[in-house]
């Protein structure tokens, strides 16, 4: 399926063209030659958001975030090899990092990449991507405060709701009441609130609305269902709820 292996197999789309297309340049030669990459407009409307667009907007993002505190550290860059050793193969992970490492030497215009991201990228996906952008952050057991306000940067230029924002955060970063602003209300809420709250969260990170993506990353958005729903519970348990 050529150097980029199942990562680029499902095809490329917004990505080869703008801020991130820029930043890419130096791979567009490799890419022209290969038959499985989709370029024209049309078909990049039908197709919409795949694996190639997210990969390659993920890795982007990334290296901002990695960035921002001045230094790059092993465990970041152990944390996103085997992320893509779990998306996509051994092979394919090899040359994300390498793609990686030159993206990381480049200025990266994070609010023209972000936006590009935005225009282009369904609202689920891009919550998948800051989900990401978080676990990479705390590969090396913190979150710094450079990269935390990177990735509330990032978020804005996504076009990520603020409430949206708050709850993914507090899945890495607890708050007082945690559980609360993971589901996007608060302590005086109601109980019938609660589980209206619970129901609209679940359905807004339920692992399907990715699966365009497939069932590889689909997996991945597991995490997020689960903090919702340990968040609920541990409400209902406080309030001794049925």
């Amino acid at each position: 399926m050529g150097i980029f292996g199942k990562w680029l197999g499902g095809g490329l789309g917004f990505v080869m063209g703008g801020p991130i297309g820029g930043l890419l340049g130096f791979l567009v030669g490799s890419m022209i030659d290969s038959t499985t990459i989709q370029t024209s407009t049309s078909t990049r409307r039908a197709v919409g958001t795949n694996q190639g667009d997210f990969g390659m907007s993920l890795l982007v993002l990334v290296a901002a975030v990695m960035k921002a505190d001045g230094k790059i550290v092993k465990s970041e860059l152990d944390y996103v090899k085997q992320f893509f050793v779990r998306q996509f193969g051994q092979e394919s992970a090899r040359q994300a990092l390498l793609m990686l490492k030159d993206i990381l030497k480049q200025d990266i215009p994070v609010r023209d990449v972000s936006m590009q991201i935005s225009r282009n990228m369904d609202y689920s996906s891009r919550l998948q991507l800051l989900h990401l952008l978080f676990n990479v952050s705390l590969a090396d057991t913190k979150i710094d405060p450079l990269e935390l306000e990177i990735i509330e940067k990032i978020s804005g230029y996504l076009g990520v709701a603020s409430a949206d924002f708050l709850s993914i955060k507090n899945m890495f970063i607890p708050e007082t009441d945690s559980s609360y602003k993971i589901l996007e209300i608060d302590q005086v809420s109601t109980n019938d609130e609660i589980k209206k709250a619970y129901r609209r969260m679940a359905m807004k990170y339920h692992p399907d609305k990715v699966s365009h993506l497939g069932e590889d990353f689909r997996k991945t958005a597991d995490e997020k269902f689960k903090k919702v729903n340990e968040a609920y519970e541990k409400i209902k348990k406080e309030r001794n709820m049925v």
